[in-house]
């Protein structure tokens, strides 16, 4: 494989270019309107405009895209994540092509993008699941009588849903109908399809993940988990590894369930497989993301492997680099994704313009993105402008790094999630490890962040005053140095 075109754009089209410079492949990139100028653009070693700005004229237009492939002769497809990355039909199209898609199979694409089918495939694997309904309801009058029977509160998920959309809580029984109807509009508007299921929902729930791995002759390997509880919309802001709850015993037992989950769909390449743990420390599969995950950075400072270069190996036909036995966890990462959104405003998108774009990165502190100072947010894609990643020897000391960073990071010209992330960081719960997956709505609070906020303000005058008087004292130590010359 000596060149790999990037289906997607930003910080995961320039992380992939990064790894591919490193074993001397040549990338191409594919570019919109909205991106003509972007860092991803200028690093790759090609780069090809396909369409307008809008997804569906650029990033999602799949003839296009191939057919750049083709003209350049690239011997790979790289999807990221997002956009294409886990279109079946578009695996097929690469294949068909000649092309290898970095990724595993459309039909493992298939099986594990229904959560249905997904659950009907792991059961014969011991894998735990959660109450609920095997098949998809259409029927809301139905879908019910079975949440009824199976008891309050449930959730009503899309069967082709993901991101959190097509997802409604329902606590009693008379919200039930209205609530399955607004996860239909929306799962019909997302994904073109409103079928959906029901699962009995798990009371203090903990989102942890586990990273997996499989060859073509058969081996898989788990790279340990990530805590990705901290959500808003049912998307991540917050992520870990490892999770501070886990015993290396209940580790074993869920790696080894996400490893049964990847050989029941003959997997190949990168994976997650996603757990819910109760306040029992039981585990459920959720479902199965079948591409890299956006937060695997914090997955790569733990266990110090590229896995870019892993998915790039193994679409090549090589065997997993490393066995089980030989992985091993060191130390603690925390990554932020940074969002331009503002937390007290309920997360709203809040674009503009990159006036001050200065991140602080020092050792054990990574930060992916795909901006420049002085540019204009797009606001035809996800709002996320890149993960803020610390890493530590403990926990408290990835904390501690990640605070250094958020105070130290020079942006200004919109809101951000930055002093979210600090607010995540400091609080109690967080710091103790005691939370799930309802920490915002438990936790957060838009005065809580004013008073942090506050407190900071009050205290920068002081910070700046000692600062000065240090600098003085130490001129003065200076002055009569040379005076003693």
């Amino acid at each position: 494989m000596k060149k790999i075109l990037i289906a997607n754009r930003g910080e995961i089209a320039r992380r992939v270019i990064r790894t591919c410079k490193k074993m001397n492949i040549k990338t191409v990139a594919v570019y919109s309107d909205a991106d003509r100028n972007a860092p991803f653009v200028f690093e790759a070693d090609e780069a090809f405009y396909i369409g307008e700005s809008p997804s569906a004229k650029s990033y999602l237009n799949q003839e296009k895209i191939l057919e750049v492939a083709l003209q350049t002769k690239s011997d790979g497809i790289h999807p990221g994540y997002g956009f294409l990355s886990e279109n079946a039909e578009f695996n097929e199209k690469v294949k068909q092509a000649g092309i290898q898609f970095i990724g595993p199979s459309a039909s493992a694409m298939r099986v594990m993008g229904d959560k249905l089918s997904a659950k009907k495939t792991v059961m014969g694997y011991n894998v735990p699941l959660v109450p609920g309904t095997e098949f998809a309801i259409l029927d809301p009058q139905k879908g019910k009588e079975i949440a009824d029977s199976i008891g309050y509160p449930v959730l009503i998920k899309a069967s082709a849903g993901g991101g959190g959309k097509g997802m409604r809580l329902v606590e009693k029984s008379d919200e039930f109908i209205e609530k399955m109807a607004l996860a239909q509009s929306e799962a019909r508007s997302s994904f073109g399809d409103d079928a959906c299921f029901i699962e009995k929902f798990v009371t203090s729930p903990r989102h942890i993940e586990i990273q997996i791995f499989a060859d073509r002759m058969g081996d898989v390997v788990y790279l340990f988990e990530r805590e990705c509880s901290v959500q808003r919309r049912h998307q991540k802001v917050v992520e870990e590894a490892p999770s501070s709850i886990l015993t290396p015993e209940l580790r074993k037992q869920m790696g080894e369930s996400a490893v049964a989950v990847a050989k029941a769909c003959n997997y190949e390449g990168a994976g997650t497989v996603e757990f819910l743990v109760d306040a029992d420390m039981k585990f459920y599969f959720l479902e199965m993301n079948t591409r890299l995950q956006v937060e695997h950075p914090v997955t790569e400072m733990i266990t110090g492997l590229d896995l870019v270069e892993w998915q790039i190996r193994i679409a090549r036909g090589e065997k997993l680099p490393k066995q089980q036995d030989e992985l091993k966890i060191n130390g603690h990462a925390i990554e932020l994704r940074l969002y331009a959104e503002d937390a007290s405003n309920n997360f709203l998108p809040n674009i503009g313009k990159l006036e001050r774009y200065r991140p602080y990165l020092i050792e054990n502190v990574r930060y992916d993105h795909g901006f420049e100072e002085g540019m204009e947010i797009p606001l035809f894609y996800d709002s996320m402008l890149g993960k803020l990643c610390a890493w530590g020897e403990t926990r408290e000391k990835a904390i501690e790094k990640l605070i250094e960073a958020i105070d130290n990071f020079e942006l200004s010209g919109f809101v951000t999630t930055l002093n979210f992330g600090k607010y995540v960081l400091k609080h109690p719960a967080f710091v103790s490890g005691n939370f799930d997956t309802n920490f915002i709505p438990t936790y957060f609070t838009t005065k809580g962040l004013m008073e942090a906020q506050n407190e900071e303000e009050k205290v920068l005058p002081y910070i700046l005053d000692s600062v000065f008087s240090q600098l003085l004292t130490k001129k003065e130590q200076d002055c009569k140095s040379t005076s003693l010359i």
